[in-house]
């Protein structure tokens, strides 16, 4: 097993808040899959979810390596729970393509997130010698 990459962000709630607001389900449908904000919409506060699917978003990109951030939609970066609540990556299009181009076989995050931030992490496996 080998770290190929790692990522991390943070993000203001009220940014994700204030992009939603500013240009309703446009923004929303090009940041998020239906899954997310079926997931977040179904919470209290929403805009905390998001924020952190959004920082995970991020986070992921950022340990695939700046050079294919800008082919990667944001979609194509969906961040579900499984069974247990432990968040987990689903990688569709370019996304996918470039994991399988990498090798990776496992993508690790972790999210976090208070009143006002939301944080995230992105750790990838490659299994096998480099």
């Amino acid at each position: 097993m080998q770290i190929v990459g790692t990522g991390v962000d943070i993000v203001e709630i009220s940014r994700i808040k204030q992009a939603a607001k500013k240009w309703s389900a446009r923004f929303l449908k090009r940041i998020f899959t239906p899954n997310e904000l079926a997931y977040a919409n179904g919470k209290p506060l929403p805009y905390q979810h998001l924020a952190a699917r959004f920082a995970a978003k991020e986070a992921v990109l950022k340990a695939i390596g700046d050079s294919t951030i800008h082919r990667i939609e944001w979609v194509h970066v969906e961040i579900l729970n499984d069974e247990h609540g432990k968040p987990v990556v689903n990688l569709s299009g370019q996304a996918k393509k470039i994991k399988q181009e990498k090798n990776i076989s496992d993508i690790i995050i972790s999210m976090s997130h208070t009143r006002t931030y939301a944080v995230a992490n992105a750790i990838m496996i490659k299994n096998g010698k480099s």
